[in-house]
């Protein structure tokens, strides 16, 4: 099996890997992109090249925008492999992936990954019902097939996401029972700092304020400051039960919809042990990068909502600042010229970034929607709750690789997506330490799943370094 080997590798074709991938060639490189999707865009673009007019109004104009970049991106004549599953990326720049049922190599002379954000979970009591899903999977739903919920629908939780899609779904026709909202008095408080650095990102302050007029115009149900969310039902969700204001609130409902913001998908930068930091403001793990967006090991570079949440415009830019350090280490441009052209991509990011800690501290998690009570399904996988955590942490378990030892949490399909970062934040809080000091799970792959026969097909020299 021959290895396809270019100068820049690229996993993602969202924002931050279509605009590297143009700028990339633009300057002369060879560039290959694998994505898992059926078309360019992300999850924040997801499907933009098939959405019709009627879906592309109710999705909005900052949806819409991405359709001009993926039709930079095809009209290039960068390759580009759809549905292609990465399952294996080395420190040397080889990815491995499969691809149509079969096993595929490619290798970089650099390597950037633009893998993206998924939706922090969210583990309350009753959230792992049939009925209840994230706000992030309706969007999807809505983006890659047009489909809508058939009933009035409760969101929960906090993060522009959710009033975007309230808005969303009231375009769409859909009826909303309520928005649930966890943010406090206190969050509004403690973002006043932050407001003079945000008015340079004036625009994305402005939409916000228009997502609320728009549903106070729809008069829908608001709750602001709500705890002790619980979903009730025994076969399916049937009602969301919370406080809010000092009063008891229960709203039948049989779909609800989930939110607490998106954390950087982080699993491919842990496989390959790079250095990482826990970044309070955003309560997640971030991978350590340069100014260019390289990481600590020489040649392999993050860009995007995968290195720090900062939205599909940050993560454009993020893009072309990386390419353009590419081109330069590979002696396609030289560092005078890659200066230049960086300044307006640097200027672009830094507003868009500005407000950034406002919406960071605007919509806070709450402790008890990320670190739940005993009875509550930590691991969806193998069904592991917090309490089973714990107890093991009162056996002397200290981090999240000996928890799963013991109880498998973090063995599943997900591969400790869905728990880790709980898992992490449970054993902080209960051995009174740091989530920084608690650490990760060990990453190892196969990073997605893998036949037998699929794993056969790679060379033999490779498989030692696979399977250990």
């Amino acid at each position: 099996m021959k290895t396809k080997a270019v100068d820049l590798l690229i996993i993602g074709a969202g924002p931050a890997g279509m605009s590297a991938a143009v700028e990339a060639r633009n300057n002369g490189l060879s560039v290959l992109v694998l994505d898992e999707q059926p078309g360019p865009g992300g999850q924040i673009y997801r499907n933009i090249s098939n959405t019709d007019a009627q879906r592309s109004q109710i999705l909005g104009a900052d949806y819409s925008h991405g359709r001009h970049l993926a039709q930079a991106f095809l009209a290039s004549d960068v390759e580009y492999v759809a549905q292609a599953s990465v399952w294996q990326v080395t420190d040397q720049n080889q990815v491995h992936y499969l691809h149509q049922g079969q096993s595929r190599v490619a290798q970089g002379q650099r390597l950037l990954i633009a893998t993206g954000a998924y939706e922090r979970p969210m583990p309350i009591p009753g959230w792992t019902l049939p009925g209840v899903m994230t706000a992030g999977a309706g969007q999807i739903l809505l983006k890659s097939a047009a489909m809508v919920p058939a009933g009035p629908v409760v969101l929960a939780g906090c993060g522009p996401l959710l009033y975007l899609l309230a808005v969303q779904y009231l375009q769409a026709g859909i009826s909303l029972a309520a928005l649930v909202d966890t943010s406090r008095h206190s969050d509004v408080l403690s973002g006043l700092r932050h407001i003079p650095k945000a008015l340079k990102g004036w625009p994305d302050l402005q939409k916000g304020l228009s997502l609320l007029a728009t549903l106070r115009k729809a008069k829908v149900k608001h709750y602001r400051g709500a705890t002790a969310l619980r979903i009730e039902g025994s076969a399916q969700a049937e009602a969301l039960s919370f406080s809010s204001g000092g009063d008891e609130y229960r709203i039948a409902c049989n779909l609800v919809m989930l939110h607490q913001g998106v954390v950087p998908n982080t699993q491919i930068s842990w496989s390959l042990r790079l250095q990482h930091h826990w970044q309070n403001e955003q309560l997640c793990w971030q991978a350590e990068r340069n100014a260019w967006g390289e990481t600590s090991t020489s040649g392999i570079f993050i860009a995007g909502d995968g290195g720090s949440i900062g939205g599909a415009m940050a993560a454009q830019a993020q893009g072309r600042i990386a390419a353009l350090a590419i081109a330069c280490q590979l002696g396609r441009l030289d560092s005078s010229s890659r200066d230049k052209l960086v300044k307006p991509y640097r200027k672009a990011l830094h507003r868009y970034m500005a407000v950034r800690p406002l919406i960071d501290a605007l919509y806070r998690p709450r402790d008890e929607n990320r670190i739940p009570e005993d009875n509550v399904i930590v691991c969806r996988c193998e069904e592991v709750t917090a309490g089973t955590v714990r107890s093991h942490v009162r056996l002397g378990c200290l981090g999240p690789n000996q928890i799963k030892a013991f109880s498998r949490c973090g063995m599943g399909p997900c591969q400790g997506r869905q728990c880790g970062l709980t898992v992490t934040e449970i054993i902080a809080a209960s051995g009174n330490v740091s989530a920084s000091e608690v650490g990760y799970y060990r990453i190892r792959a196969p990073l997605k799943p893998i036949t037998l026969k699929q794993l056969a097909q790679q060379p033999n020299k490779n498989l030692n370094q696979e399977l250990s």
